[in-house]
């Protein structure tokens, strides 16, 4: 059997003050230094410098000379070599050859590869970008200017609109970024514009893993799944794209950044999603080519298995090496909620994000002949006022051939039906696992009910599976999907109750009557913001057992259900959208990208603030309330597993929801680097120290001892708290001379207290507090607290705090 293996490869690295210095100079926020002792002569490169080609040329070389040496040529295959972010290559070969390797000199670690998973009309607004921070940055043309968000994704539309160039003003040359720009194979055009500043793929484990199509998978940055263009669009596609499907207009689409440029690393692909050899590599590329801002709305199945600690691999392992690159990393925090620990992004130098629901909410009505009304959604125009029609059942309009052949209730086929008794009728059909799985979808049923002369349609949904999520899906005929069980029970009642059927249980006549209503036109909540049924909650995890980790996830909430963007012709990953050229998915997928948009505008503001300082500003200046000013609420299952609301945790938000005005003017900020990370590292109890050597290069050696929650996050995560403990954090000013008072809130089994209570801090000046948790009682359950620091000049900066006290 032939295995895909991640190596990383014993190499020495020294920081020299002088040389990163000129390093910084030449490249900016990428700056690399590494060495390597040769004949005692010391030889240092910087990443963009014409040296750090010449070492990475020397490190390709050192891999292959080790498989050379180890096997015969033929019995393997490399995929990539990692020469950028880690020193490593992926190589498919037999696990023999893997043990070989395990023991060769100079290999630290070898890791099997392993699969992972994909994890806005009304957005802008929602979060108050128009108004509110576009026009600090120069307006809706300007938004965004410069900065390069890099998309390891399944690639790219790049003929959508919301991609085009043709009607903003000319993107010039930008030096920093040194990507390059595939050309499509079937139309020889570059898939780059000026919008589109790189794309390139990354398919050698897939290929070697024999499940890449190149007929549905396409061996370009061409998006052949829609997951993809969906998420550059919602960070960085072009304002005031009209949203037009089936001949209704739902608004105009922007991204968060409109005006940022995008960068494509397509690693993701149609059914299988991708392989982390892949991903791996997309990254190390994305970073030497000098993006700004990493989105990865893509995550691991599940923690991995390969490495006992869940912040050692090579996918986090490379994203540390990115953030020490000064790269803006954001990650989905997965779709497996409202369960407990279910979150798949676990890092601190990652910025992890879940899902929330906006104030935007679609609605539709059937009106039964019978006087009752049912609600439903339907993004559907309505069926002729003042009139009703007759309803048929799928299954009372079969041809007799056909009941045996297919699953006739979920109205895929039209040639199964007597065309007959449809026309003219409204066709009802149940809402089967098929859906769920996605071989049926809502769309072929209109196509089916089209076909067939019916005026529209109904779904009825009998059996709820756990986790099942509904979401409007537009068509461009009257339909609705009835999602409440009892609410289906009373349509198949009525139905039944007024059909008259002879002996055999043909129906000879219908009588059961009802309308649809318009589903077209959102209402407007305010009990929004709300934590998505479906985002992953924390606590995080240190390790693949579950141990709780002493690290609050996820780190913010975002906009994630329900989101309107562009979409790819070609794409298959929502089969309501085959062939549409926008789709409205939800997912923390779509989270994430609102999420990196925001941080392009903040980076556009602030050009030399670290990755910390960055997300520090998102999460302090995030707010826990929903819009009618109420505490924010997660939907969760009730013991009768339907959907209720209750009172959000930061295990559900975080530091709570983006506001992207208050994060350009934070005040203070808790800055973080890469020594900081590895200290965290040697901080957390557990872990192989062998490990933090083999994965970051670095040692414990000059680390003093301390806790895992000494790290300088904008946050506070204690999961074993004994007596009392003292946590410091420090905290930098980046605006005016500024005095902030200190106040806590805590509930009530642990006490916590502030020093000092206030303080006055300089532009640029950095002051340290200690936050004191104390036990009070024991519950055997979390307790949830903030530090809230108010300054004079009106700035709000809080951190959550999260604790569970033991004897």
């Amino acid at each position: 059997m032939k295995l895909r293996l991640l190596l990383k490869i014993l190499m020495r690295r020294l920081i020299l003050q002088g040389i990163c210095n000129e390093c910084s100079f030449q490249c900016g926020a990428l700056c690399l230094c590494t060495y390597e002792l040769i004949h005692h002569s010391v030889f240092f490169a910087c990443t963009c410098s014409e040296l750090v080609t010449s070492y990475s040329h020397h490190l390709v070389k050192k891999h292959d000379m080790l498989l050379d040496m180890l096997f015969e040529s033929g019995t393997y295959k490399k995929l990539y070599s990692y020469k950028h972010l880690i020193n490593g290559f992926s190589v498919h070969t037999t696990a023999e050859q893997a043990e070989a390797l395990r023991r060769a000199p100079g290999v630290r670690s070898v890791e099997r590869d392993w699969k992972v998973k994909r994890l806005t009309v009304h957005t802008p607004q929602f979060l108050g970008l128009p108004m509110g921070v576009w026009p600090t940055g120069g307006g809706c043309d300007r938004a965004g200017e410069d900065i390069v968000i890099g998309f390891v994704d399944s690639g790219i539309y790049p003929h959508h609109p919301s991609f085009a160039t043709h009607n903003t003003a000319p993107y010039g040359p930008l030096p920093k970024y040194r990507g390059k720009c595939e050309i499509d194979p079937d139309t020889k055009r570059s898939f780059c514009n000026g919008k589109i500043i790189g794309a390139q793929h990354f398919a050698a484990a897939a290929v070697a893993s024999g499940a890449f199509n190149p007929s549905v998978n396409y061996a370009s940055p061409l998006d052949g799944d829609g997951h993809g263009s969906h998420t550059a669009a919602i960070a960085a596609g072009n304002n005031g794209i009209p949203l037009r499907m089936h001949g209704f207009e739902f608004g105009r689409a922007s991204g968060m950044a409109p005006r940022a440029r995008i960068a494509v690393y397509k690693a993701l692909y149609r059914y299988f999603g991708g392989f982390v050899s892949d991903v791996v590599a997309a990254i190390d590329q994305a970073v030497h080519d000098g993006v700004d801002i990493l989105n990865l709305s893509v995550g691991p199945n599940s923690p991995p298995a390969t490495t006992r600690t869940t912040y050692l691999n090579p996918f986090d392992a490379t994203l540390l090496s990115a953030v020490k690159a000064g790269i803006f990393v954001v990650q989905a925090g997965g779709n497996g909620g409202p369960f407990p620990k279910t979150l798949v992004s676990y890092s601190p130098w990652i910025t992890t994000v879940a899902a929330a629901i906006d104030d935007r909410r679609y609605k539709n009505h059937l009106y039964l002949g019978n006087g009752k009304t049912l609600t439903g959604l339907g993004l559907t125009p309505a069926t002729l006022s003042n009139r009703t029609f007759t309803l048929v059942a799928a299954n009372d309009v079969l041809l007799d051939s056909s009941v045996m052949k297919y699953s006739p209730s979920d109205c895929q086929r039209p040639e199964v039906f007597n065309k007959n008794l449809v026309k003219g009728n409204i066709l009802l059909c149940g809402y089967s696992f098929n859906f769920v799985v996605g071989s049926a979808s809502i769309k072929k049923v209109s196509e089916t009910a089209r076909a067939l002369g019916a005026v529209g349609f109904v779904l009825a949904v009998e059996n709820v599976s756990p986790g099942t999520k509904f979401d409007p899906v537009a068509v461009g005929m009257p339909g609705i999907l009835i999602t409440d069980t009892s609410k289906s029970m009373d349509l198949i009642d009525y139905y039944n109750s007024t059909t008259s059927r002879d002996w055999t249980g043909r129906v000879k006549s219908f009588k059961a009557t009802g309308s649809i209503g318009d589903g077209l036109k959102p209402i407007l909540h305010r009990s929004a913001p709300q934590v998505a049924l479906f985002s992953s909650r924390g606590p995080d995890i240190k390790d693949f057992s579950f141990q709780d980790a002493d690290l609050l996830k996820p780190d913010i909430l975002a906009p994630g259900a329900l989101i309107w963007a562009a979409w790819s012709p070609n794409g298959t990953d929502e089969a309501d959208y085959l062939g549409e050229a926008f789709a409205m998915v939800s997912g923390t997928s779509m989270a994430a990208p609102h999420v990196a948009g925001i941080a392009a505008l903040v980076k556009q503001k602030h050009p030399k603030w670290s990755p910390a300082a960055i997300k520090s500003a998102l999460m302090t200046t995030a707010s826990t309330f929903d819009r009618a000013g109420k505490g924010m609420q997660a939907q969760q299952y009730s013991s009768s597993e339907t959907m209720t609301l209750v009172p959000a945790t930061p295990f559900d938000y975080g530091s709570g929801h983006v506001s992207p005005r208050a994060a350009l003017d934070p005040g203070l900020v808790f800055d973080a680097g890469y020594v900081d990370y590895v200290n965290f590292l040697c901080a957390t109890p557990g872990i192989d120290l062998s490990e933090i050597a083999n994965f970051t290069s670095s040692s414990c050696k000059t680390y003093h001892g301390g806790h895992p929650s000494d790290l300088n996050t904008p946050s506070i995560a204690i999961s074993h708290l004994v007596g009392t403990r003292t946590i410091t954090r420090t905290v930098t000013n980046v605006a005016e001379e500024e005095t902030y008072t200190i106040t806590t809130r805590m509930s009530p089994e642990i006490a916590i207290e502030a020093s000092p209570p206030a303080m006055t801090l300089l532009p640029g000046a950095s002051r340290k507090f200690t936050v004191s948790l104390t036990v009070r009682s024991v519950t055997g359950s979390y307790s949830f607290g903030q530090v809230l620091m108010k300054g004079s000049r009106g700035h709000k900066v809080r951190i959550p705090v999260v604790a569970m006290g033991y004897y």
